[in-house]
């Protein structure tokens, strides 16, 4: 149950469409279902203003597929589910009730399946998603289509890394007026340090696994990002690019409460 779906509800009731009674029981039953391998959360959009996103890695297309079913007739309008590869997404495809089906798309680049369209933008402004190297992408990617799916305009900024840093700095007045900015990379992990320096926003940093030996997977860059000398910068975890384009996005709709 989205918060739109909520407050339908409750407009219902005060037309009197509904009884107090009926309205309470569809709030009762809504906040997960059990599916034996899963529980979909369906009030997460209410409390935390995003919807569940499903994991993918480690599920199988018919349990990615369940899980999806079960929210969108809860009424979600969309599910994301990261890290799919082709092979798992077209199987995904063909397990999908046919009115999902019809609303499937498979994002290669950033490795996630969507149910449902994309949102027209409703952030305070836009979000930067920078990767330092081509072979970042599929992390950026992930931040960036995340970011996307919760409603933040995303300016992409590729193969901006330290090593050419004319190619960064060309795109000096992106980054001053971003509301967030995503910086992804791998290798001595230093690119969130210089966009730190750069911008007035928050930077979220995230390292990537791409690297030689002494990277570690990841390890070097984490830890490189973890020491950024650059206020401003927090870091998530390698190749989480989910984390830092949700975080992102966040931030792009941040209101001032009373």
């Amino acid at each position: 149950m989205e918060k739109k779906e909520l407050e339908a509800l409750f407009a219902a009731v005060a037309a009197g469409e509904i009884d107090a009674a009926e309205a309470a029981a569809r709030v009762q039953t809504a906040p997960f279902r059990d599916l034996g391998y899963a529980k979909p959360d369906m009030q997460r959009g209410v409390r935390q203003g995003v919807s569940e996103v499903v994991y993918g890695a480690g599920k199988t297309a018919a349990q990615i597929a369940g899980i999806a079913g079960a929210l969108r007739s809860a009424g979600q309008e969309r599910v994301m589910a990261t890290r799919v590869d082709a092979d798992k997404a077209a199987e995904l495809e063909a397990l999908l009730a046919p009115e999902d089906r019809a609303c499937f798309s498979y994002r290669a680049d950033a490795r996630m399946a969507v149910v449902g369209g994309v949102p027209e933008p409703d952030g305070n402004g836009y979000v930067v998603v920078a990767a330092a190297g081509t072979s970042d992408l599929p992390v950026a990617e992930e931040a960036a289509l995340t970011a996307e799916m919760l409603g933040s305009r995303v300016v992409r900024l590729y193969d901006v890394g330290v090593a050419g840093i004319h190619r960064l700095l060309a795109h000096a007045d992106d980054i001053a007026r971003a509301q967030a900015v995503v910086a992804v990379a791998g290798m001595e992990g230093a690119l969130p340090s210089v966009i730190g320096g750069m911008a007035s926003c928050p930077v979220i940093a995230v390292p990537t696994s791409v690297g030689y030996g002494a990277s570690f997977g990841g390890v070097t860059a984490l830890l490189a990002m973890l020491n950024s000398c650059a206020s401003g910068v927090s870091v998530v975890n390698i190749d989480n690019g989910f984390g830092g384009g949700y975080q992102a996005a966040l931030i792009d709709h941040a209101r001032v409460r009373a």
